[in-house]
This record gives C-alpha cells, sequence and structure tokens, in this order.
C-alpha cells in the first residue's frame, strides 16, 4: 500500500492547514499577513512551517517583494493549482456531513439539480462507471 496515489497525496497534503492553505492561495497570489487573515487560527510558526513545506513540495512558489526585511508573496504553482477540484469534492462532502441540518452541497444553477462528480475518459469521451473504472492508484 505504500505506493498508493492516496498515501502520497496525505503525505504532501494531508493536514487540516496545509489544504486551508491551498484554499486561500486559490485565488491568486497573497502576502504571509494576508495568508494569516485568510485562515482562521493559524499560529505564526505553523503558518511559515506550511508554507516551507508546501514550497518544498512544489506546490507553493515563494517570491520576494521586498529586500529589508525579505518578504515574500506566495502563489499555487500549476501542481497546486491541480488540487483545486479535489478540494471542492471535500468541501461538498464536508458541506453535506456537517452538523444540523445538512446542506446539499453543488447544485446546477440551471434547474436546481443535486451535481455529481464524475469521472470522464477525454479520448474516448465517455463517461466512466465504476465498473469499468480502473484506479490501480487508489
Amino acid at each position: 500500500m505504500s505506493d498508493s496515489g492516496l498515501v502520497a497525496a496525505v503525505e504532501r497534503v494531508g493536514d487540516r492547514w496545509t489544504l486551508l492553505l491551498v484554499e486561500a492561495l486559490l485565488d491568486g497570489p497573497s502576502r504571509y499577513g494576508e495568508l494569516q487573515e485568510r485562515v482562521a487560527s493559524i499560529s505564526p510558526s505553523i503558518l511559515s512551517a506550511r508554507l516551507k513545506a508546501l514550497e518544498a513540495a512544489g506546490l507553493v512558489l515563494a517570491s520576494p517583494y521586498q529586500d529589508r526585511p525579505t518578504r515574500f508573496a506566495y502563489e499555487l504553482t500549476a501542481t497546486g493549482q491541480e488540487l483545486a477540484g479535489a478540494l471542492r469534492l471535500l468541501a461538498d462532502w464536508g458541506s453535506r456531513q456537517g452538523e444540523g441540518e445538512p446542506d446539499e452541497g453543488v447544485r446546477h444553477e440551471t434547474c436546481g439539480t443535486p451535481a455529481e462528480a464524475r469521472w470522464y475518459c477525454p479520448t474516448c469521451e465517455v463517461l466512466i462507471d465504476d465498473e469499468d473504472a480502473a484506479l490501480h492508484h487508489l
């Protein structure tokens, strides 16, 4: 199981703060102080550690915008941007699992029907169902 795609993902972004930072950076580059405001109750030491880990993992790029003292703006790399879909799915799942009245999740604006995520093969131009799926990396 050590070569599992899920294990690899969890090792890179599998904690609460990391996912919340990635979400905060989906809107574009942000400075340290802006990230501290967007990610409620994150301590400065955790914020610094997670940003360094995300940079080391190739998910975030830190660009200096001031020399003395050196200050950085952080932005997602293309690889980091690829997490947007997974975060949307997690957020949708979480909104339906909360306490109290569950949210029905994402809805199609035109007709109001709850949306469903599906696997799609762009080569064959077909939806892939569970019986067709060969998701060996999970």
